[in-house]
C-alpha cells in the first residue's frame, strides 16, 4: 500500500519558528511558537484545570485577528509571566495588532504544573519568555527535556516517587504541498502508550520502581472521592500550512485530541489541564477531515517522542 505521508524537518517549515529556554536547576522552562505573518488559531480544552492566557482569541465569536505567538511553559499559573517577555520581544519588532496608539502582540499561552520537581520558587518569567523568542531566531526544534518540557513528568497518581521523567516532543509530516507539525509537552497524570502496538512506554512505576504499574487499575481501586492533584497537564499545538478559518481550526484542534486518547490513559481528568492549540499559517487548500485526521496522527508521534527521547 502506498504511503502518502512523509516525515519532514520542522526547522525547514515556513511561517513559524520554535524556540526553547529553561532553568536546569529549577527544572522549568518555556517553549514559544512564533508566527511570522500571524496565524488563525483554534483551541480544544479537555482537562479540568487549565492555566491559560488569551484563549478567547481562538473563539469564532471574537475578532478574526491573527495570533502572533503560542507559548507552552512550566510554572503553573506563575508561568504566565513568560508571555510578557514574548510580548516585549514582538513589540520591539513592531509586531502586533495596530490599535492606532501601539501595536499589541496577540499571544496565547498554556502552562503545566512542574513546581514539585525542581525549585518551586523559580518559575518562567519575562526574561525566560524573551530568551525563548531569541532562540527561535535559529529555530531550536529539539525534543526532550528542554523548554516547556524541562519539568514534565508522567504517571503521578501515586506520587512523584513513582513517576517518570518526560519532556517535549516535536514531529512534522507532509502530504504533497500540505504539511502538519505538532509540539507537545507531556505532563500527564496517566500512562503513555504506543498507539500502534498498545505497549506502555512510560508512566506509573511499581513501588520498587522495577517495572510498570497500571494507572487505570490503581484508579479503579479508589472507592471514594480522592484528591488526585499531582501537578499534571498535557499541552500542545499543531501547526499547518493548510488554509482554514478560525472556526475550522477549532474543529481540527478537537480532532487532534484523539491523539491524547490513543496515547494517554487515563486522560482529560479533573487533575489535568489538557489543552491543544491548532494554527493555520498558509494558503494550501486541503480537506478539513483529512487535516484533522492527520493532525491526530502527527500529535501521537510527538507524544511518543516526548517520553522516549533522553534528556538533552
Amino acid at each position: 500500500m502506498e504511503n502518502w505521508i512523509k516525515e519532514t524537518a520542522v526547522a525547514g517549515l515556513e511561517g513559524f519558528r520554535i524556540g526553547h529556554a529553561q532553568n536546569e536547576e529549577a527544572k522549568t522552562g518555556v517553549t514559544v511558537l512564533l508566527f511570522d505573518r500571524g496565524a488563525r488559531v483554534g483551541v480544544d480544552i479537555s482537562g479540568g484545570g487549565p492555566a491559560s492566557r488569551e484563549t478567547p482569541l481562538t473563539s469564532p465569536l471574537t475578532a478574526d485577528n491573527p495570533v502572533n505567538a503560542i507559548v507552552l511553559s512550566g510554572g503553573s499559573a506563575f508561568g504566565l509571566a513568560a508571555g510578557d517577555g514574548v510580548m516585549r520581544y514582538l513589540e520591539e519588532r513592531g509586531i502586533g495588532f495596530d490599535t492606532g496608539y501601539a501595536k499589541v502582540p496577540l499571544v496565547c499561552q498554556s502552562c503545566i504544573y512542574d513546581l514539585g520537581i525542581g525549585r518551586a520558587d523559580i518559575r518562567p518569567d519575562q526574561a525566560m519568555g524573551y530568551a525563548a523568542c531569541v532562540a527561535a531566531e535559529n529555530k531550536d526544534c529539539r525534543s526532550g527535556s528542554v523548554g516547556g518540557g524541562t519539568g514534565a513528568t508522567v504517571g503521578k497518581l501515586c506520587g512523584m516517587e513513582r513517576s517518570m521523567k518526560s519532556g517535549i516532543g516535536i514531529h512534522a509530516v507532509s502530504i504533497g504541498a500540505l504539511w502538519m507539525a505538532a509540539v507537545v509537552v507531556v505532563n500527564a497524570l496517566g500512562d503513555i502508550y504506543n498507539p500502534h502496538t498498545g505497549q506502555k512506554i512510560a508512566g506509573l512505576l511499581k513501588a520498587d520502581r522495577q517495572g510498570f504499574a497500571d494507572t487505570c487499575q490503581e484508579l479503579y481501586r479508589l472507592s471514594q472521592r480522592t484528591d488526585l492533584f499531582r501537578g499534571n497537564t498535557t499541552i500542545g499545538a499543531v501547526v499547518t500550512n493548510g488554509r482554514f478559518s478560525k472556526g475550522e481550526m477549532n474543529k481540527i484542534a478537537s480532532m487532534t485530541r484523539n491523539a491524547y486518547a490513543r496515547c494517554i490513559r487515563p486522560v482529560g481528568t479533573m487533575a489535568d489541564g489538557d489543552t491543544i492549540y491548532a494554527a493555520s499559517v498558509g494558503e494550501v487548500e486541503a480537506d478539513i477531515n483529512m487535516a484533522g485526521t492527520l493532525s491526530a496522527d502527527v500529535m501521537a508521534q510527538a507524544i511518543q517522542k516526548a517520553v522516549l527521547l533522553p534528556p538533552v
